[in-house]
C-alpha cells in the first residue's frame, strides 16, 4: 500500500456529499460519526482502566495535574488533584474519539476480524500516545524526566489504554448490527 492511499481516502471524505457509502452501506459520514461516538465511549472506559492500573502502582497523579498547575492556575500540582484527573479523563476521551475515527477510515486488513484489528492497532496507538506523552508533554512542556521504572509503568499504562480502546472500538464499530443476536445476550437463544 502506498502512503498516498490513506491520504487519498481521508481527502475523499471531505469531497463526498453523502453519496459515497462505506462498508456497511451507510453514508461514510454517518459511519465516521458513529465510530467517533464509539471512540468517546472507549476513551472513557480505557482511561478509567488505565488510571485504575496506574494510581495504586505509581501513587501519584497523572502529569495532567502538573500541566494544570503550570499552564492554567499555578501552585503545586498536588493542589489540583481533581482538575488533573478530569483533564486526564478528557485527554483519554479525546484520544478515544480520534482512535475511533482513524479505525473506521483505515480499511487495510479488513479480512481480519475487527476485534483483532482493534487490539493490534489499539496497542500501537497506545504506545504512540505514550511516546508522545513522554517526549512532547512531559519532557517538552512540563520538564519532567521519569526514572526507568516509572517510565516502564507509564508505557504499560498507555498500552493498557490502547488495548482497552482498541478492543472496545473493534468490537462495536463495524459488523455488529444486532448485538443482542450476534453476541447472544439475554436468555442465550
Amino acid at each position: 500500500m502506498a502512503v498516498s492511499d490513506p491520504l487519498r481516502r481521508l481527502r475523499s471524505i471531505g469531497e463526498t456529499e453523502g453519496h459515497t457509502e462505506d462498508v456497511d452501506g451507510r453514508p461514510r459520514e454517518e459511519h465516521v460519526l458513529d465510530a467517533a461516538v464509539r471512540g468517546v465511549q472507549a476513551g472513557f472506559v480505557g482511561t478509567l482502566i488505565m488510571t485504575a492500573f496506574r494510581l495504586p502502582i505509581l501513587r501519584s497523579l497523572p502529569p495532567s495535574a502538573n500541566f494544570w498547575s503550570q499552564y492554567v492556575s499555578g501552585g503545586d500540582p498536588s493542589e489540583h488533584r481533581i482538575a488533573g484527573i478530569v483533564l486526564h479523563l478528557l485527554y483519554g476521551i479525546g484520544g478515544g474519539a480520534v482512535f475511533g475515527v482513524l479505525f473506521s477510515l483505515y480499511d487495510a486488513g479488513r479480512s481480519i476480524e475487527p476485534e483483532q484489528r482493534g487490539l493490534v492497532w489499539g496497542a500501537v496507538y497506545g504506545l504512540a500516545l505514550s511516546a508522545f506523552g513522554v517526549q512532547v508533554v512531559m519532557k517538552g512542556l512540563l520538564d519532567i524526566r521519569l526514572e526507568a521504572d516509572e517510565l516502564a509503568l507509564f508505557h504499560a499504562g498507555h498500552l493498557i489504554y490502547g488495548l482497552s480502546v482498541g478492543a472496545w472500538v473493534g468490537s462495536r464499530t463495524e459488523g455488529v448490527t444486532d448485538p443482542e443476536r450476534e453476541y447472544q445476550y439475554g436468555d442465550g437463544n
